[in-house]
């Protein structure tokens, strides 16, 4: 276990975010907001524990062939994309207050990948050898 993982800012960055879209999720399922408001929420919170747990057992250096840092980067652009579009909607529409709340923290979510994506970003090199604190 990699317990100076969750101290560092990407590891701090990651759990915000997995606590964030999992009181996401909370207030679009209590509230019985749209189902892809839900259901984005919900992928949301897996992607980013599974990647979590990766990280905190360093399994991304047990599986060197696939580079998870990239991934990563790519889950955090594109979720922030759904969450811009699904986010505006369940603010726009409105339905309950439990929607605009979900609404309200997914468009923090979507705050939490920008920063998630950029810190990751920054660290990782794509022509040079891969540094061993890539994925931190």
């Amino acid at each position: 276990v990699d317990k100076g993982f969750p101290r560092s800012p990407r590891g701090a960055v990651k759990i915000a975010r997995a606590l964030v879209a999992l009181v996401t999720f909370i207030c679009f399922a209590a509230s019985r907001s749209h189902e892809a408001y839900t259901a984005l929420a919900a992928m949301e919170v897996a992607i980013t524990a599974l990647l979590l747990v990766l990280y905190l057992l360093q399994l991304d250096k047990r599986l060197s062939w696939f580079f998870w840092p990239l991934a990563d980067i790519f889950n955090s652009v594109i979720a922030a994309l759904f969450l811009l579009i699904v986010c505006l909607f369940a603010i726009i529409i409105k339905t309950n207050n439990g929607t605009l709340a979900g609404g309200v923290f997914g468009l923090v979510l979507l705050v939490l990948c920008v920063v998630d994506a950029v810190l990751l970003f920054r660290k990782i090199s794509l022509d040079g050898p891969r540094s061993a604190t890539a994925a931190k």
